[in-house]
């Protein structure tokens, strides 16, 4: 049969079984033909060469439809409307190829992850927004084409998560919103295209304790008792109590250092992970200060009051790590088990009905309701105290975020000698003030020397350790 005739519904249904792919071109319309497959399946296409290039242009073959879906006559009007548009200057086939090509919402975030989240940001912000990606942005659009991503499906993936998590659905669009801000610089998506942009976002409370000097009393015997006597624990009634230890046994303490790494979050004023990995060589006792080669704002010098050098000179080195783990050799992980065997005996737990997800209570078989545990008092807000203390004191704002860390300051002043600093008096009181609210030794500006801790009671079964 001739490769060239005029296509019609008769001229279709007779064409014979192919071998191998074969197209049958119209004898009328250039380039408007019809493919055929060994299976037999038959399909209309256009073909054409772009931009008016001739013969050194190669040819594109553009897909009109499925012959049964479309009938002869509609893909011949199709492939005009194509041929058209050519003449004009257009490519629908290299556009359709395009489109086809273009980054899909999982591609885009995990290229904007490996190439501008791991290499820029602190490993911790890394992770978090790792999660984010993850657990929200690709279940709910990761197939999508990111240029096509519009606004109304930006709002369906916030109130989706919002409704369990206001917060985390925020942080949400909000690590959205700077992936498509790369994407745009990477070329990945047309410039401005940014859906996540003008969304109303819930509404945060900001939760920030600030303890009393009557907290901070209970905050320093708790911390005390934990690490001398122990904290008396109580057996769970439900579990096998007549195999419990004595009540005079039922002691749980923690170890010097977990002390001391709470001691220092207060004294210092400084953020959990900057101690938790403070190594001894960063300290520098003589000029009273913490030289941190990196923290969430860079490089960092933290003011060491007297409290803070009291605590330092009491504790022994057993590595390089001013707070060790189990192995002297790593950091500690975390203080979650002291904090809240402290936080418990200073009164910040409340216990507080179970809520479900339509925020209802949770009751359980007989009807009682379901309670759980919740902190009144975080660790964090132990450098909330430390702030709000110094600002109670009239000390400026400026002068307690260099405290905090919250603002650089040039080389030379990081390095330079304190004692006289205007920022050293103000270390000095806060750390005195927080010394004194928790019943710590007084002790002279500057002073290092420390009452020795007393020793627990003999006889007694060790617990634990936090």
């Amino acid at each position: 049969m001739d490769e060239r005739f005029r296509i019609t519904k008769r001229a279709v249904d007779a064409l014979p079984q192919v071998q191998k792919a074969r197209v049958f071109y119209d004898a009328e319309l250039k380039g408007f033909g019809i493919r055929v497959m060994p299976s037999g399946a038959k399909t209309f296409v256009v073909e054409y060469r772009p931009s008016d290039g001739g013969r050194s242009v190669a040819k594109r073959r553009h897909k009109l439809g499925a012959y049964g879906e479309i009938t002869p006559d509609q893909a011949r009007d199709m492939a005009r409307d194509v041929l058209a548009e050519v003449r004009l200057g257009g490519d629908p086939a290299g556009a359709r190829a395009e489109e086809r090509a273009a980054p899909t919402v999982a591609e885009m975030t995990a290229r904007w992850l490996a190439e501008e989240v791991r290499l820029k940001k602190k490993p911790k912000t890394a992770v978090g927004y790792a999660a984010l990606v993850r657990n929200h942005i690709v279940p709910a659009m990761g197939a999508r084409k990111a240029a096509a991503v519009t606004e109304a499906d930006v709002a369906r993936l916030h109130r989706r998560v919002g409704t369990t998590a206001r917060v985390g659905a925020n942080r949400t669009v909000a690590a959205l919103s700077a992936a498509f801000s790369w994407a745009q610089r990477a070329r990945m998506v047309p410039k401005g295209h940014n859906p996540c942009q003008g969304l109303a976002k819930f509404r945060e409370t900001r939760r920030e304790a600030f303890l009393t000097d009557a907290q901070l009393e209970g905050l320093g015997a708790a911390i005390r008792e934990a690490e001398t006597d122990g904290i008396p624990w109580e057996p769970d009634p439900s579990g096998k109590v007549k195999h419990a230890p004595k009540e005079e046994n039922r002691r749980i303490r923690i170890s010097p250092f977990a002390a001391a790494a709470l001691r220092l979050l207060i004294f210092t004023g400084a953020r959990l992970g900057e101690v938790l990995t403070l190594r001894w060589e960063h300290v520098d006792i003589a000029r009273g200060v913490l030289l941190l080669p990196d923290s969430k704002t860079g490089r960092k010098t933290v003011i060491l009051n007297a409290p803070a050098l009291a605590v330092l000179a009491n504790l022994p080195r057993l590595g390089p790590f001013v707070i060790p783990g189990d192995d002297p050799k790593r950091p500690r992980a975390d203080l979650k088990k002291p904090w809240a065997l402290v936080a418990r005996r200073a009164g910040f737990i409340d216990a507080v009905e179970k809520l479900g997800e339509d925020g209802k209570p949770l009751k359980d078989r007989a009807g009682r309701p379901l309670m759980e545990e919740r902190a009144t008092v975080r660790l964090h807000d132990l450098r909330h105290t430390h702030a709000s203390v110094g600002a109670g004191a009239g000390l400026g704002l400026h002068m307690i975020g260099k405290l905090l860390g919250h603002t650089q300051a040039a080389t030379t002043q990081r390095y330079a000698h304190l004692a006289d600093d205007p920022l050293r008096q103000a270390s000095e009181t806060i750390g005195a003030r927080l010394a004194a609210a928790m019943g710590e030794p007084a002790r002279a500006q500057g002073e290092a020397q420390v009452v020795p801790l007393p020793k627990a009671a003999p006889g007694r079964r060790k617990a634990p350790r936090g």
